[in-house]
């Protein structure tokens, strides 16, 4: 589990540098709209564009932080945690990376708050958590298990007649 746990927190430094990459470049652009601090006002100018504009729109919104919903429980290292206790620190700490990302935007010209990119970012980590995290858990237990039970009858076979 020290392995998962290494890869884990390697791989969820490195997406956190790629996405403060991605989205802490300036945009040099003539004109910027005013931030949105009204919930759902992004995702209605975009449902408003065509269904095409919008799916890519709001698909990338969900998918910007989406690993984190596997890569923060790999990083804690509990192949034994509960569920929802799983679910809701896994959800908070992206809200608060969201968060973060968010506000450190306003600093960098020709980016903006948008409370909408923030509620996008975090249901996306919640849907990969939900669908992925419980199935890998599962699987790293059942191998655990496995494991264990394969190296217990050479601990209790008497010495001299271990294969």
């Amino acid at each position: 589990m020290i392995r998962v746990r290494a890869a884990g927190l390697l791989l969820t430094a490195a997406y956190l540098a790629f996405v403060g990459w991605m989205l802490l470049r300036p945009h040099y652009v003539a004109w910027v709209p005013s931030p949105n601090l009204r919930p759902l006002g992004t995702i209605r100018a975009d449902l408003a564009m065509g269904p095409g504009e919008a799916a890519q729109r709001i698909g990338a919104g969900l998918s910007l932080l989406a690993p984190l919903g596997v890569l923060l429980p790999m990083a804690g290292g509990r192949i034994r945690a509960g569920g929802v206790t799983s679910f809701a620190r896994t959800v908070f700490a992206a809200l608060m990376v969201s968060l973060s990302l968010e506000f450190t935007q306003t600093l960098v010209p020709g980016q903006l708050f948008d409370v909408d990119a923030l509620l996008l970012n975090t249901l996306g980590v919640a849907v990969v958590h939900v669908l992925l995290v419980p199935r890998g858990r599962r699987w790293l237990r059942l191998r655990e298990e496995a494991a264990a039970a394969a190296a217990a009858p050479l601990e209790r076979a008497p010495a001299g007649l271990v294969p």
